[in-house]
């Protein structure tokens, strides 16, 4: 079940045509991309790598959120690598993640906390919450 929202805080509009082998366009042209299955030579990125992207920097504005919340000051050099699998299960595809997330210098325990306030309120994390494999790693 979902919470009931109060205010729309931004509406993505992008039109894609082609599928994989297609573009990506978004309502005010600042995407504008060509798609290519993944591993493929063809040029052009591929869904999975736009949603690590996505996820990677919805991410690391939770993560400031979460400091803030615990008075920390964040380091420079902030960083998510993320690493999406797209996957199969018999005839089922499926997505798995792995968030490898680099807080330079902070304590450990200090940037676990972080990474798990983050990942309860991401709305990426939340979306995918139940769904899919994920992995948290702080390096």
């Amino acid at each position: 079940m979902t919470a009931p929202i109060d205010t729309v805080l931004y509406t993505a509009q992008t039109r894609v045509t082609g599928g994989r082998d297609g573009a990506a366009r978004s309502s005010d042209g600042k995407l504008d991309v060509r798609l290519s299955p993944p591993g493929s030579a063809a040029p052009g990125t591929n869904p999975e790598q736009l949603f690590a992207a996505g996820w990677s920097a919805c991410f690391i504005g939770a993560i400031g959120l979460a400091a803030k919340a615990q008075g920390v000051t964040l380091p420079p050099g902030v960083a998510v690598d993320a690493e999406v699998d797209l996957a199969k299960a018999g005839e089922a595809y499926l997505l798995r993640a792995r968030l490898n997330v680099s807080l330079p210098g902070l304590d450990k325990g200090v940037s676990q906390s972080l990474v798990e306030a983050a990942h309860e309120t991401c709305p990426y994390s939340k979306a995918t919450r139940g769904n899919i494999d994920v992995t948290l790693t702080v390096a």
